[in-house]
């Protein structure tokens, strides 16, 4: 073959193969010191004690990627990179928190930060090291047999505020506006992100409510998700309410 027609080929081969290996982001992680394996029920996207245990305890603080909120609910898939102690799977963890360490990307708890390794002696020696490189890529969240599900704040109090957070979110698309409406009369209200995961609005409107999604993406691709279910009429602060959908958006 002629060397300008293989030239051609050998440079979309090697751009192929440098989009492959540029799936994955080279950083840094440690891991909450004062975890009990899981993740904190304080963390800064407002999930509370829920958001220790989600995905397992899997979860992690973010630095950057916490993106005012924004990036909370995301799911990373994140691996160090030291092949004596790390597997190549590694582990996929939720973002809970804000907080870096050290100029991490990450701080996991324990267990995700443990789950990385091949071995359980491999785990001990991570732990021991405390921060280490790694590699991470954005993936879908995946909550088999669980839909999307509101949480209402313990302090919302109608007419005068209401404030919930979004348990379960699916899919690799960011939540980046929320209405609220009313099923009745089809007015709608877009809240205002408080802080992390929680959305509020200081006029909640009346009667049964329905909560839109609006998904969206780095390329600009923005979905609308319509749940099933309404919050009922005489929704009660601190409860959660099953919207009846999941996602793989």
């Amino acid at each position: 073959m002629a060397s300008h027609l293989w030239y051609p080929l050998l440079l979309v081969a090697i751009f192929l193969l440098m989009q492959t290996s540029d799936c994955f982001i080279h950083s840094r992680a440690a891991f909450y010191p004062n975890s009990d394996e899981n993740g904190t029920d304080i963390g800064a996207c407002g999930f509370g004690s829920f958001g220790a245990t989600i995905n397992g305890g899997d979860v992690s603080a973010a630095s950057d990627l916490y993106r005012g909120g924004v990036g909370c609910g995301a799911c990373y898939q994140v691996r160090c990179t030291d092949t004596a102690h790390c597997s190549s799977k590694g582990v996929t963890v939720v973002i809970t928190d804000q907080g870096s360490s050290h100029g991490t990307d990450f701080v996991l708890s324990q267990r995700a930060f443990s789950k990385m390794a091949q071995t359980a002696d491999a785990a001990a020696s991570l732990l021991s090291i405390g921060v280490v490189d790694i590699e991470y890529r954005r993936v879908s969240c995946s909550y088999p047999n669980k839909n999307i599900t509101i949480k209402v704040d313990e302090n919302s109090n109608f007419p005068h505020y209401m404030g919930f957070v979004i348990w379960y979110q699916q899919g690799i698309k960011d939540i980046t506006a929320v209405q609220l409406c009313e099923t009745q009369n089809f007015v709608c209200k877009l809240l205002d992100r408080s802080y992390g995961a929680v959305w509020t609005t200081t006029t909640p409107p009346s009667g049964p409510l329905q909560v839109r999604m609006l998904f969206s993406d780095d390329d600009g691709d923005e979905t609308w998700l319509v749940p099933v279910n309404n919050i009922p009429e005489d929704w009660k602060a601190g409860e959660t309410y099953d919207t009846g959908v999941q996602v793989n958006i």
